[in-house]
């Protein structure tokens, strides 16, 4: 199934894509007597399984607007350097395990929203980076090899944004060189991981300006999205709706009035216009 959260008529809904529209999880209980969430977390969590929405009465995709899947999720790990030609364009060694740091929650913004880049004195040179994301559907810890597909939920498009000048001071600073606000989303579709026979066989690419800057084959990853998963669980607990973002072939360089997508071919597209940002003050009063 392809799943996606989204607005409609000023309340936010859980829902299943389909070639003709969307059906709503409301519409799925109405019809089915069930219970399943009305919140994509929620139905990771709990592993609810939905029925065939075939006859649910759809909404239309020009009626909705889409939202990441879920805001706030658990853990957020990114992948760097996963493709040879990330780490020759940046002129990077790629390390022999897995290069992964963390993101705050602090740093999404809604597939099809703004990337708004940090004020030029902080930074001046912006990566956008498309990746295939994996959605963890079970609590795990120590994972073997042949329990990894069963601990997946499934799949997602993530852009991953990076401060090129701030890491390159330092690769200490690599977690403020990713952290800005806007320098991350996934969505807005999430694939059950039963819709991808082949993960290897993906092509992950990355758009900007309405041509491809980049593409590659998930094969091609130093680490692959399973072994990813088996790897980190030994490190710590996974836990439903934590996202392992895999990595990108190669990012592309972004100031404001572009457009830049990720795509994955059975998976989705997530674009985002870029803005330029300013330093405002948000004072918060309690």
């Amino acid at each position: 199934m392809k799943l996606l959260t989204f607005l409609h008529d000023g309340r936010m809904h859980a829902g299943i894509l389909s070639a003709g529209g969307v059906a709503p999880v409301e519409e799925i209980n109405a019809s089915h007597g069930t219970h399943i969430p009305n919140d994509l977390l929620e139905i990771i969590r709990t592993g609810a399984v939905i029925p065939d929405p075939a006859g649910i009465p759809l909404l239309p995709l020009g009626e909705i607007h889409t939202r990441l899947p879920y805001p706030t999720p658990p853990k957020i790990w990114c992948i760097g350097l996963n493709y040879r030609s990330h780490a020759e364009d940046i002129q990077a060694v790629q390390p022999e395990e897995p290069g992964s740091f963390m993101k705050p929650s602090s740093c999404m913004f809604d597939p099809g929203g703004e990337i708004i880049l940090p004020p030029p004195d902080l930074s001046s040179e912006v990566d956008a980076e498309g990746e295939l994301g994996v959605i963890i559907g079970k609590t795990c810890r120590f994972l073997e090899s042949g329990e990894v597909r069963d601990a997946i939920f499934g799949f997602t498009t993530t852009l991953d944004l990076t401060a090129l000048d701030i890491l390159r001071k330092n690769p200490r600073y690599l977690t403020r060189a990713k952290s800005f606000d806007t320098f991350f989303s996934f969505g807005p579709v999430v694939v059950t991981a039963d819709e991808i026979p082949d993960v290897d066989a993906l092509e992950v690419l990355t758009e900007h300006n309405g041509s491809v800057y980049s593409r590659d084959f998930v094969r091609n990853m130093r680490t692959r999205p399973f072994e990813l998963v088996r790897f980190h669980s030994d490190y710590m607990t996974l836990h439903p709706g934590d996202l392992i973002s895999t990595g990108c072939p190669k990012g592309a360089r972004i100031k404001a009035g572009d457009r830049v997508q990720a795509r994955i071919d059975g998976i989705g597209a997530l674009d985002a216009a870029v803005s330029q940002g300013f330093r405002t003050h948000h004072h918060t009063v309690g």
